[in-house]
């Protein structure tokens, strides 16, 4: 390899590893350094609320890079290390410890943090469920004899509940907004939702608002302002994340609900990019609305997008928004942007599996939610997100009448299609 400076990526999470992958996939040859400042190797963040929770056995967190990848594809990691400032005259990285490390250019994929409460008491009872090392210390209070408050009825909070529940802990979700999943998701797979959770004994508080909290080395107690009091033995607060951009505003680069970033990924400073939940980007299926997604499939998809742009690629950045959950048996999907469809239509799969069609003023379908048991709903997903993708105008009819989607593709997509 070359002794150029090279790039560096700030962040190694999923998004960052999966850019140093590609850099090399795409035949990039100077120094690539990854850095991360927790002190394992770069994993994956899904299980974490899932396999980690629930594994009997002591869990191993779902590596993206080893050792040997690292090895064997020339990529520095720089573990257990955070980046202080940028100096954007100099090109240079400047690290907490004072190393500065120069750069030809730089991708920042800081991720995001969880939003935490003010003026919550400190205690070893509360838990915000982030880095691997967070899911190891909050599994040994999932069991039988355990009370889980969980704090937040979005999806990490959903996912805790139901990896609480499966280990036989009592559960209680409280929620501020009238219903759990208000961010993106549409009411009746909300009401699905709630429903699975209390077919499985969980109970669901929503439309109340946290008064206070108490801790003390025996309970947690958590005042509602409905005159309820939760005491519990631990609680989870999952009240949304915030967009890590601390380092990017410090430079003077430019931040707008996350770092700000055009279709290509490209912040406001040259040759200084952004990628995953730490940023926001405009999106050609909406109209150029911006966006920041924070799921699992964007981290990976921009990463894999920002090394090829770093290669000089210059691509645009127009994957179809993706989420999932998993939460006991069943599976939530969503494809596009669910809050943006004016006419939805009902798709009843059997098995208690349903999909809405989101359809704007156009009729052109811009996602699709499902939720059902297993995979019940999956190749319906994935086919609405080819739908999305080709800017479908689809029959109202065809959707209400369970119509193979595959036939509503253009001729040359259901070719590609081998679902």
């Amino acid at each position: 390899m070359s002794s150029d400076t090279g790039i560096i990526i700030v962040g190694a999470g999923e998004c960052g590893a999966r850019a140093a992958l590609s850099l090399r996939e795409n035949g990039y040859r100077q120094a690539i350094t990854l850095i991360g400042d927790e002190v394992h190797l770069p994993y994956e963040r899904p299980p974490l609320s899932k396999q980690v929770l629930l594994d009997e056995a002591t869990p191993q967190a779902s590596a993206v890079l080893n050792d040997i990848r690292l090895d064997e594809r020339a990529i520095r990691h720089v573990s257990g290390a955070s980046a202080s400032d940028i100096d954007i005259v100099g090109k240079q990285l400047v690290l907490s410890d004072g190393r500065t490390l120069p750069y030809d250019k730089l991708l920042l994929a800081t991720g995001a943090a969880p939003r935490r409460l003010s003026n919550a008491p400190a205690s070893g009872r509360m838990f915000y469920l982030r880095t691997f090392d967070d899911a190891l210390t909050l599994r040994s209070w999932l069991r039988a004899d355990m009370h889980v408050a969980v704090l937040g009825g979005g999806f990490i909070g959903l996912e805790v509940a139901a990896s609480a529940r499966s280990r036989g802990a009592k559960v209680t979700v409280i929620e501020s907004q009238e219903r759990i999943l208000k961010r993106g998701v549409p009411e009746p797979i909300a009401k699905t939702m709630t429903a699975l959770h209390r077919r499985n004994g969980v109970v669901v508080k929503c439309g109340v608002t946290v008064l206070g909290i108490e801790a003390d080395e025996q309970r947690v107690a958590i005042f509602l302002s409905e005159g309820d009091m939760i005491s519990a033995d631990v609680l989870v607060v999952g009240i949304g994340a915030q967009p890590r951009t601390e380092l990017a505003a410090q430079a003077g680069i430019a931040v707008d609900n996350g770092i700000a970033v055009n279709e290509r990924l490209e912040t406001s400073v040259t040759d200084i990019y952004a990628a995953g939940d730490c940023c926001s980007f405009p999106h050609p299926l909406y109209g150029g609305r911006r966006l920041r997604l924070e799921a699992w499939r964007n981290a990976q998809d921009q990463g894999i997008l920002a090394a090829a742009n770093l290669t000089g690629a210059a691509r645009s950045y127009q994957a179809v928004p993706y989420f999932w959950s998993d939460q006991y048996d069943h599976t939530l999907q969503i494809a596009g942007l669910a809050d943006e469809g004016q006419i939805v239509v009902r798709r009843d799969l059997g098995d208690g599996a349903l999909i809405l069609f989101h359809l704007d003023g156009e009729r052109r379908m811009v996602a699709a939610s499902g939720v059902g048991p297993g995979n019940k709903i999956a190749k319906d997903i994935k086919l609405s997100e080819m739908l999305i993708a080709k800017r479908v105008i689809p029959p109202i009819e065809a959707l209400a009448a369970s119509v193979n989607l595959k036939s509503l593709l253009p001729k040359a997509a259901q070719e590609i299609a081998v679902l």
